[in-house]
C-alpha cells in the first residue's frame, strides 16, 4: 500500500508515500483524516515521500475533491522528499488550502519533525 500512516499523538498526522497512489488509497487516507478533524478542529500533516511517483488518474481525481472540503482544515504540512517535482508540488498546492506549506529534503525530516510541531 501506498500510504502508511504512522500514529502521532493530537492533531497530528504522518503518512509515508510510496509507489503511485490510487482510488481505493484514499478509501484509508480520508476516513483517517476526517476523524482526526472531527476530533481536533485544524490539523498537521507530515508527509514523508520515499520512491514516490504521484497519482493515477483516479487518485487524482480524489485528491481534488479532498483539497476542496478540507481546504480550511488543514493548519500546517510539511511535505519530506526526494525530488525537484516534489519540490514543486508544495509551492503547487499553496492555492488549494489554507495550510502553511514547506518542503522538506529527505535528509531534513528532523527539521521538518520540528517545524509541523511548533
Amino acid at each position: 500500500m501506498p500510504i502508511q500512516h504512522a500514529n502521532e499523538p493530537g492533531k497530528l498526522l504522518e503518512f509515508h508515500l510510496s509507489g503511485k497512489l490510487t482510488r481505493a488509497d484514499y478509501e484509508t487516507f480520508v476516513p483517517l483524516v476526517e476523524g482526526v478533524v472531527r476530533e481536533y478542529g485544524r490539523i498537521r500533516i507530515l508527509m514523508i515521500m520515499h520512491d514516490f511517483h504521484g497519482w493515477d488518474a483516479g487518485a487524482l481525481w480524489e485528491d481534488i475533491k479532498f483539497d476542496v472540503k478540507h481546504f480550511a482544515d488543514i493548519e500546517r504540512l510539511a511535505m519530506v522528499g526526494e525530488s525537484k517535482w516534489q519540490e514543486w508540488m508544495a509551492t503547487f498546492c499553496r492555492p488549494f488550502t489554507t495550510a502553511k506549506i514547506r518542503y522538506f529534503g529527505s535528509d531534513q525530516l528532523s527539521e521538518a519533525k520540528s517545524w509541523i510541531a511548533e
